[in-house]
């Protein structure tokens, strides 16, 4: 063996240790954070979309729920394509700033005023507010979302190469993330009371968390620089049908996919029902969803900064399992007395613990995916796999809120515009169940995904492998 290809032999292990150059595989506090600035924003505006949104349609809009949720029925078609779409497009843009890092600037603004449309339903006719909000409804989750979303988390694999520096990227934007849906989701119910508690009032309050959202998307772009480059992959002309081919075939994705989607759904579910059932159940609309979804996001943030302290002795597998086991029991415990408001606060702390693993490590797990995939099929595929992740995440959210709106109509739900209804028993038992099973049920399928799970072990011989290919000259 020739002495320059001992070289990049040595130069591929330290990639596959996390300890290789500096400049490539190194990120420093202030760069993490900026990174994690880009789904606080993400979670500033569709934190709103995914939970307080269906309140505020049937609520305060005055839309029938069996509107709200044949929107969000109908509009995963759309999403069922513009994941996988736009994994396509960032593979194949090149601009001075990289592949993903432009598409966080270039959609920044219409991102933001979209949120804001979504908040101006106009008070006309059933069949006008159905495309009303059909159409911006899509324009923000299909269209610009997406757009921004598939690449921000592909950028963090081609910000480093090394496994250990995106686990922790994942710990600092899934720590971060609960911070935009504290903001926006915990102080809207109070600023929209402040403003007046009508429509005006919640495009008002939007307006507010838009604008901060715009910020931190700006500070995650001047930050966050693309330095990972595969001239081999890009030159590399891959048809569509073997990229899917190879995309699907990877069951690792799989598994990833429906651990994103889990804390995705889980999320949905916790989002939407809880103000419901904190206004029906607990006969209170004022303050005690907010504290209660405080409660939650906070733990989360200060489990997940937690996992570093756990991530090296146990890895990500061990840790996410055992906080799934604590998920499931502690949101299962709720059933012991499901109307009082701080046995509901209580379980919902120690859930958070359990989920705080997971959450914080499920994007460096996306990530040991494309090597996997790489040493699977010998093609890299980083935005198709986000894309496709995304595809999942909104797919299951989506048809989350659907199942929700479907329930609570057939269960009898009474929607109004802000004037003061009773509603029946039926309705109010189903917001019950719902709250309660549905995360229980939700973090059982992530207990036994990752009893499956076994990347973590085989991860260090395939980057061993993939190191000794690169050095060649090969995928």
């Amino acid at each position: 063996m020739s002495k320059s290809t001992q070289n990049r032999l040595k130069e591929g292990a330290q990639l596959t240790c996390g300890r290789g150059d500096a400049a490539q595989n190194h990120l420093n506090v202030g760069t993490r954070l900026a990174y994690g600035c880009g789904d606080t924003a993400c979670n500033i505006v569709f934190g709103m979309i995914s939970t307080l949104l269906t309140l505020f349609y049937t609520d305060y809009a005055g839309v029938s729920v069996v509107t709200v949720g044949m929107v969000m029925l109908i509009s995963r078609v759309f999403d069922g394509t513009s994941d996988v779409i736009m994994g396509f497009i960032v593979s194949r843009t090149n601009s001075k700033w990289g592949k993903a890092r432009p598409w966080i600037i270039w959609m920044a603004v219409p991102y933001c005023i979209s949120a804001i449309a979504l908040f101006a339903v106009p008070q006309t006719s059933d069949s006008l507010q159905f495309w009303y909000i059909f159409i911006t409804y899509n324009l923000c989750t299909t269209v610009l979302y997406t757009a921004i979303n598939v690449p921000y988390g592909t950028l963090s694999t081609m910000m480093t190469r090394s496994s250990h520096e995106r686990d922790l990227l994942s710990i600092f934007r899934m720590s971060m993330a609960p911070l935009g849906r504290i903001i926006a989701v915990t102080f809207t119910m109070p600023v929209v009371k402040l403003f007046g508690d009508n429509q005006a009032a919640w495009m008002k309050a939007m307006a507010m968390w838009a604008g901060i959202a715009l910020v931190m998307l700006i500070v995650c772009f001047a930050r966050c620089k693309e330095t990972v480059r595969f001239e081999a992959a890009r030159a590399q002309k891959v048809p569509l049908s073997k990229n899917l081919k190879a995309l699907l075939t990877n069951q690792y994705f799989w598994a990833v996919l429906i651990l994103w989607t889990v804390t995705c759904v889980h999320g949905a579910i916790v989002g939407t029902s809880l103000p419901y059932y904190c206004k029906y159940i607990f006969h209170n609309d004022a303050w005690m969803y907010s504290v209660l979804y405080l409660a939650e996001a906070g733990t989360l943030v200060l489990g997940a900064m937690l996992c570093p302290l756990l991530l090296r002795r146990f890895g990500k597998r061990n840790i996410s399992l055992a906080g799934a086991i604590i998920a499931v029991a502690a949101h299962a415990a709720l059933l012991l007395d499901p109307f009082s408001f701080s046995w509901a606060l209580i379980t919902s702390i120690v859930r958070a613990l359990g989920e705080a693993p997971l959450t914080a490590v499920v994007f460096g797990m996306m990530g040991d995916v494309i090597e996997f995939g790489q040493w699977k099929t010998h093609i890299r595929q980083e935005a198709l796999i986000f894309g496709g992740g995304s595809l999942g995440f909104k797919i299951g959210t989506g048809i989350t809120s659907a199942v929700i709106t479907s329930l609570l109509d057939k269960a009898g739900y009474i929607s109004s515009t802000g004037a003061a209804v009773i509603q029946p028993l039926s309705a109010v038992f189903m917001i019950q169940k719902i709250y309660v099973w549905g995360p229980t049920l939700m973090w059982a399928v992530a207990v036994i995904v990752l009893l499956l799970y076994k990347l973590d072990q085989r991860y260090p011989k395939i980057m061993t492998e993939l190191a000794a290919r690169e050095a060649k000259g090969e995928m």
